[in-house]
């Protein structure tokens, strides 16, 4: 990938990953009143971004071991680490939490500091990648001799 191919790509990511966590979220319960519609609207854009998180993520990766070796090791491990957090949360922390969801709705029972704990892993592991994502666009692209 070329050097503003993969400025693009670092960019779709990171910028993803905080207007969604850090603006519209955020402004869903703000402004909604029914904080069920906000989640479940809140839901789907963490998975969308998640996904493409592995999309960019897989580019980013392909690109910094087939491109030569030339860029820092630390970005490996650091492009590895956002998508690790995108594929926890995308496949084992929502779905868990999808299911505690249906399970309160089934029972009648009140399930939420199961889904606290859940949502609070989830949050960490997110903040985790957007501080990560951050790092990657600051330090740009590897130099290419």
């Amino acid at each position: 990938m070329r050097d503003i191919g993969e400025r693009i790509v670092r960019t779709l990511w990171v910028g993803g990953l905080w207007a969604i966590g850090y603006l519209a979220v955020p402004v869903l319960f703000h402004a909604l009143d029914d904080r069920q519609m906000a989640g479940e609207l809140a839901g789907q854009m963490f998975r969308i971004i998640n996904g493409l998180g592995l999309v960019c993520g897989g580019l980013l990766l392909a690109n910094a071991l087939l491109g030569g070796g030339d860029g820092p090791r630390w970005r490996v491990w650091i492009i590895a680490a956002m998508m690790a957090a995108a594929a926890v949360i995308l496949f084992v922390l929502q779905p868990m939490m999808a299911a505690l969801k249906t399970e309160a709705a089934a029972a009648g029972t009140a399930l939420a500091a199961n889904f606290g704990r859940l949502h609070g892993a989830s949050s960490a592991l997110y903040l985790v990648a957007s501080i990560l994502g951050v790092w990657l666009v600051a330090a740009g692209a590897p130099s290419r001799r």
